[in-house]
């Protein structure tokens, strides 16, 4: 399946839009990586584990998308867009991808 930012697939044509497509996935860090990331804060650099907590996100989030458009028949999903927020406080980060795209059917 075709999945994309822009709105048109190069070379081929939209035949048919089969519908908006949603995913949201949250994901949760632990007590250490939270540890690890202030410790981090302190002295610089990147955190790795969170890196690889928002790339699990991301990944997780565009997988759901395209079951979602295969649902409808889609063989491809445009417009696709990722938003990102943390939820939490002090003791624990929760990270939330949205992922939105238009489901369509390509000529």
């Amino acid at each position: 399946m075709i999945v994309t930012t822009t709105d048109t697939v190069e070379g081929r044509r939209v035949a048919t839009y089969l519908g908006v497509v949603s995913s949201d996935v949250v994901l949760g860090s632990n007590v250490f990586k939270d540890f690890f990331a202030s410790v981090r804060d302190w002295v610089g650099g990147r955190v790795g584990s969170y890196e690889k907590v928002f790339a699990d996100a991301k990944k997780s989030a565009l997988e759901e998308l395209q079951a979602r458009a295969k649902e409808l028949g889609a063989d491809a999903v445009v417009g696709v867009d990722l938003d990102y927020q943390t939820i939490g406080g002090d003791s624990k980060m929760l990270l939330m991808v949205a992922a939105n795209g238009t489901a369509v059917k390509l000529g």
